[in-house]
C-alpha cells in the first residue's frame, strides 16, 4: 500500500528533485505547495498521509503551517524539511506537535525511513536533535506565565529571535543597534524566566506570541 505525501517547498528544483528520490518506491507524491497558505488548503483538500514542509516559505512559513494543521488535522503526521539546523526552528517544530525534523541534507534512505516511520505514527526525531533541545522543552513553565509583561519592543525582538533571527538581524530589522537588541533579549529571558533563546522560543510557541 502506497504512502500519500505532500510536499510543501518554495523552489521547483527541491520539489522536482524529491518527486525523482522517491520515483519507484512505495512513496506517492500526491500534491505539491509553494506556501505555507498552499500547504494547509492542500492537507485539507488531498488529506495525504504525511505531510513534508519547508520551514522558509512565503505566505505563512512552514512552522505557520504546521500550527495550523495540527490544530485541524492533529493525527496528521507532519515532518520539518530544511536547509538550517536550527535548534529555535527544532524547538518550536516539537513544540507545535511535528513528527520529525529534517535536513536537507540527508541520506535519501534517512528520508523514506523518515516518511514511513511517520506514515505509522512513529516520530522521528534523533537522539542529537532531541539533547540540543531537551533542555528547553523540559524547562518548567512559570506559574503565570500569560501575564508576563513584556514590551511591544520586546515582544517584536521575541517573535524575531523565534525565527531564528541573530542579534544583527533583529538590529537591522528594527533598526536599532545590536547592543540595545542585547539588552532587550537579556530582560525577555529574564521576566520568562528561561535561560537562552531556545527556551525563550519554546516559551513564545506555548504562549502563542508567535
Amino acid at each position: 500500500m502506497s504512502i500519500r505525501l505532500l510536499i510543501a517547498d518554495d523552489h521547483q528544483v527541491v520539489r522536482e528533485g524529491l518527486v525523482g528520490l522517491l520515483a519507484g518506491t512505495q512513496i506517492e507524491v500526491v500534491a505539491q505547495a509553494t506556501t505555507g497558505e498552499e500547504a494547509v488548503r492542500l492537507v485539507n483538500e488531498k488529506k495525504p498521509d504525511v505531510a513534508l514542509l519547508d520551514v522558509r516559505m512565503p505566505e505563512g512559513d512552514g512552522l505557520v503551517a504546521l500550527s495550523r494543521i495540527k490544530m485541524d488535522n492533529p493525527e496528521m503526521p507532519v515532518l520539518m524539511f530544511s536547509n538550517y539546523d536550527n535548534p529555535n526552528y527544532a524547538a518550536r517544530a516539537v513544540a507545535l506537535g511535528a513528527e520529525g525534523y529534517l535536513l536537507k541534507g540527508c541520506s535519501r534512505e534517512e528520508l523514506l525511513q523518515a516518511i514511513e516511520d511517520a506514515s505509522m505514527g512513529k516520530d522521528c526525531w534523533s537522539r542529537e536533535k532531541l539533547r540540543k533541545i531537551t533542555g528547553a522543552l523540559g524547562t518548567p513553565q512559570r506559574k503565570g506565565d500569560l501575564e508576563v509583561n513584556l514590551t511591544k519592543r520586546e515582544l517584536e525582538v521575541l517573535r524575531l529571535l523565534s525565527d531564528g533571527a541573530t542579534n544583527k538581524d533583529i538590529a537591522e530589522k528594527l533598526h536599532i543597534s545590536p547592543e540595545t537588541v542585547k539588552e532587550h533579549v537579556k530582560h525577555i529571558l529574564s521576566k520568562i524566566g528561561v535561560t537562552d533563546r531556545t527556551q525563550a522560543a519554546v516559551w513564545a510557541v506555548r504562549n502563542s506570541v508567535i
